[in-house]
């Protein structure tokens, strides 16, 4: 199906291409969105005769997009989330739920302006993209925990999945490399003394022979 854009739509065209799309991408999104009209001969004639309408009302929508961006970008929001010791989320963070907690915090995001590549399924910080407008984004930050206190631990940098344990581990390798150079030095007297008992015999031996 052949459609007229009536914006700018990411990855196919600026406003007024002609573009072929799948008829369901039109019919679900495409039309109902207002982003298109069908390319009918009728259609492309009331286009370009209300172009000028359009271009103008597409361009206070991105300089009220441009304001949003100031107040978005380089925000970070919590979200609370169950996982795993390894850090595994029991579910996952969509887009629904970053628009939410977005929203929370008194800025208005719809969840079809927050563009991820997949849901998220682990704990961790992770950037998201917001599109505002066809050509205005905003950059947020995820923080998924599983309480207020590791969010804030991990805002910090700290790694919230290291065990306790873990600094005597890699310090054990030195604790052993350390007993090592302590039983070759020890080994050294232990030689010497051989030495001496032998020295010792052969010096007894001397005496015998000048008594003779």
């Amino acid at each position: 199906m052949e459609v007229i854009l009536l914006e700018r739509v990411e990855n196919l065209g600026q406003m007024g291409d002609v573009v072929k799309v799948r008829p369901g991408f039109a019919r679900n999104f495409l039309l109902p969105q207002k982003k298109a009209l069908r390319a009918s001969e009728e259609n492309k004639k009331a286009f370009e005769h209300q172009r000028a309408d359009l271009e103008a009302r597409n361009l206070e929508r991105k300089k009220e997009a441009e304001a949003a961006a100031e107040k978005i970008n380089g925000r970070s929001f919590v979200v609370i989330r169950q996982a795993s010791d390894t850090g595994s989320l029991y579910g996952s963070v969509s887009t629904r739920d970053i628009a939410d907690a977005a929203t929370a915090e008194g800025l208005k995001i719809d969840r079809t302006q927050v563009r991820i590549d997949k849901p998220l399924k682990s704990l961790g910080l992770c950037t998201v993209r917001v599109a505002l407008h066809p050509e205005v984004d905003a950059s947020i930050e995820i923080n998924v925990a599983r309480s207020e206190d590791e969010a804030e631990r991990q805002a910090r940098g700290e790694d919230v999945l290291a065990q306790p344990g873990d600094e005597a581990e890699q310090e054990e390798p030195e604790a052993e490399k350390t007993a090592e150079f302590f039983d070759e030095s020890a080994q050294a007297p232990v030689a010497a003394g051989d030495d001496a008992e032998t020295s010792d015999d052969g010096g007894e031996a001397d005496d015998a022979a000048r008594n003779e």
